[in-house]
């Protein structure tokens, strides 16, 4: 149970909020296609909001895709490593698929940007229910709030996370008891839970339906937040949580606004708020604020998670991550990430300065993720699984047509917003992609310049007058076992020493969460059991942060051909400075992108877990 209630305040939190603003957008007189109000039509989009939930959430990510799982991590970045581990015949369309899965894992960044914006603004625009006169401060109270949000980051959630459970229980509860209201005053809303209202809305009035399809789709976001926070809480919880508390109370919540607006079609301003008592709507204006904020922390959260995984996956720089919590792994915090996000979701905020104006680009966003996770997801299953095809295609094909069918209809709103996550989307992807190829580039040039290490390390042996060795340990960082660190290579040709004790150490990133640490290192004596020169292999997680002097700590002094002096060593690095060369191995553009990128990498030692008064940087030039 406890698990249960701590998934409530971190899972939830987006999906659970979506009560305040879907129904509202659907009937929007603004909106650039509007729904018009009328009891065949309240029926249509309530039930049609009832059954997207349903397929898209209950059947789709909570019944199939969180059986998907990378020893026990979800999210797209976990289908990604999964379609990676591919190889074989299927290996080109895996590759193919895994591109696609990273445009979904951009896309996120995108969600990250405006579910901050929408849901707080959303919460705080409850205000003018209370009081007309304070619409004005609604942008500036909403700004307030994000800074806030983003400012208290660095501490971590690990506190404030036991409050969130129970403040979302508060949330779910209430709302529910709203929607029971509002039914009580017109229970026929209830004839909305058949699918044939749905169906006859669809097939009916389609030309109504299809463009209503883009705020329906709101009902459903945070649906991604369930599959990618499966690894904090599992799929049990989950599950329990979904059906036990966040269904119930957000399918009485739609159909109790439905309810409300069957009886008063003015309500249509904000049917969320006025669907609780005149003496509730303050607190639950204040209520909703709170769950809108915890919403925007898991998505926060969770564009940490999506970075740091990349970067080890080798789709961006690597990031100074900072864990904020003792227990839970999965609490990181990501200064770069943070500070851009906060200033990318003000920039929102004070552009479209109304949750109806942001909705469309929410949407478009949201559908566009689940589109690509539930193609993964079936690929995943007939090929890694070998489920039959016939079965593949009995769920695929119906439930792709359903979010083909709402991506089709986001398209129509690409100019009223739609374009926004895609343009981030793309953006992202650029970068990440650019980020991969120049990566491969640089690898390629300092292969060559570093020459191969078994030679290196037999020219040593048979050096005639021999190197002088130096008392105490040298740990030099190289990117695998086949070349020569630079660092060691100019230590030997220009300073003419060497250590007596030394530890090659090349980190690898394996596409698993953890590893544990009796699997941690592989040591390699390289050909010599009494020279003194080791190759350490430490193999991390992608949800792991490297820390050098903990790993070497691990290591059996049996096999190091001595004890190593962890707490004496020096650590060397290699630092490369990057610069444009007229090699055709990228675009012009891309080299240019690819360099400037590098200019976020974290610092290394920093990364590594290296004491900083013993790490020596010696620099290397390289042409991309």
């Amino acid at each position: 149970m406890a698990v249960v209630v701590g998934a409530l305040g971190v899972v939830f939190g987006d999906i659970g909020t979506s009560p305040i603003y879907t129904l509202q957008t659907v009937f929007n007189p603004d909106d650039p296609h509007p729904v018009p109000i009328s009891t065949a039509n309240v029926y249509g989009i309530v039930s049609l909001i009832f059954w997207s939930v349903m397929l898209i959430v209950t059947l789709t990510y909570v019944t199939l895709v969180m059986r998907a799982d990378n020893d026990g991590e979800g999210g797209i970045m976990a289908l990604i490593t999964l379609l990676r581990r591919m190889g074989g015949t299927r290996g080109r369309a895996a590759t193919a698929l895994a591109a696609l899965g990273i445009f979904g894992a951009a896309l996120f960044f995108g969600d990250s940007m405006i579910t901050p914006a929408i849901s707080v603004l959303s919460a705080v625009e409850g205000v003018k229910v209370v009081a007309s006169g304070l619409e004005d401060l609604i942008v500036p109270i909403t700004v307030v709030i994000i800074v806030g949000l983003f400012a208290v980051q660095r501490h971590g959630t690990a506190v404030v996370g036991r409050l969130f459970g129970p403040v979302m229980i508060v949330w779910f509860v209430s709302i529910g008891a709203c929607g029971v209201g509002g039914i009580a005053g017109h229970p026929e809303i209830l004839r909305a839970l058949s699918p044939t209202y749905a169906l006859s809305f669809m097939f009916g009035h389609f030309g109504i339906a299809f463009f209503a399809l883009a705020a329906v789709v709101l009902a459903v976001t945070g649906a991604e937040a369930l599959y990618a926070d499966m690894g904090h809480f599992g799929r049990k919880a989950i599950t329990r949580g979904w059906l036990g508390l966040v269904l119930p109370a957000c399918t009485l919540s739609y159909l109790g606004q439905g309810a409300l607006l069957l009886g008063d079609e003015s309500a249509v301003s904000s049917p969320f708020f006025l669907l609780a008592p005149g003496w509730a709507r303050l607190p639950m204006v204040l209520i909703a604020t709170a769950a809108t904020v915890i919403a925007s922390q898991a998505v926060i959260t969770g564009a940490y998670s999506v970075a740091s995984q990349a970067a080890q996956l080798g789709y961006l720089p690597r990031l100074r991550v900072a864990h904020t919590s003792e227990s839970t792994i999965g609490q990181i915090y990501v200064p770069w990430i943070n500070w851009v996000l906060m200033v990318s979701v003000i920039t929102l905020v004070f552009a479209f300065r109304s949750s109806a104006a942001l909705a469309y680009a929410f949407g478009m966003a949201v559908v566009a993720t689940i589109t690509i996770t539930t193609l993964l997801f079936f690929y995943i299953a007939r090929a890694k699984w070998g489920a039959p095809l016939w079965l593949v295609l009995l769920g695929a094909v119906p439930l792709l047509a359903v979010d083909l069918l709402f991506l089709a209809a986001n398209m129509t709103k690409l100019v009223h917003g739609a374009w926004l996550p895609l343009l981030i989307g793309v953006t992202a992807f650029t970068v990440m992609t650019t980020w991969a190829c120049g990566r491969a580039v640089v690898t390629r040039a300092r292969e060559e310049k570093e020459g191969p290490l078994r030679g290196f390390v037999d020219q040593l042996r048979d050096r005639q007058p021999p190197l002088l060795r130096i008392p105490g340990t040298a740990v030099f960082l190289n990117r695998g076992n086949e070349t020569t660190p630079l660092a060691m290579r100019a230590n030997v040709e220009h300073n003419l020493v060497l250590h007596e004790h030394v530890v090659i150490l090349a980190i690898d990133t394996v596409p698993v969460p953890r590893v544990p640490d009796a699997e941690r290192a592989e040591i390699d004596a390289l050909g010599y059991g009494d020279d003194g020169i080791i190759h350490v292999t430490a193999h991390f997680g992608y949800m792991e942060t490297p820390n050098v002097p903990h790993t070497l700590r691990l290591l059996d002094p049996t096999q190091t051909e001595g004890r190593i002096s962890v707490d004496g060593a020096s650590y060397y690095l290699s630092k490369i400075e990057l610069k444009k060369g007229a090699a055709p191995t990228m675009a012009a553009w891309r080299k240019r992108l690819f360099i400037a990128t590098s200019y976020i990498t974290a610092d290394a030692a920093e990364y590594f877990g290296l004491p900083g008064e013993r790490t020596v940087i010696m620099g290397s030039r390289i042409e991309v």
